[in-house]
């Protein structure tokens, strides 16, 4: 029954971070930067940032975290309009989540909701 109890922590906790992150993996694949092919699309933006296209990610969760004290939830490449994007998902130290998009070539943060 201990070794049950030690145990229970750690299961509760994946099948928490499953369910929360279910739907995105659920989502269809195309616009979404959480859908499938996330492992490519990384490997494809740290390739563009090392070349000098991209923005780096880490500049603009600085940009965030000094607008709006929080923790990241996640963040991806994604396409909106003709621009490419990056989407961060963000939790306030009050709970509230909060999407940005950020131009992924110019770092500028476009939009907060």
């Amino acid at each position: 029954m201990v070794r049950a109890m030690k145990w229970f922590p750690a299961t509760a906790g994946l099948v928490l971070g499953l369910a929360l992150y279910a739907p995105a993996l659920a989502q269809a694949p195309g616009g979404d930067s959480l859908g499938a092919g996330w492992r490519e699309q990384q490997n494809e933006a740290r390739e563009a940032v090392r070349q000098g296209r991209l923005a780096p990610l880490a500049v603009i969760i600085n940009q965030i975290r000094q607008r709006t004290p929080g923790r990241q939830l996640d963040a991806g490449l994604e396409q909106w309009g003709d621009r490419q994007v990056y989407r961060i998902r963000w939790m306030t130290t009050d709970g509230r989540r909060i999407d940005y998009i950020a131009d992924a070539v110019t770092g500028a943060i476009l939009s907060d909701h």
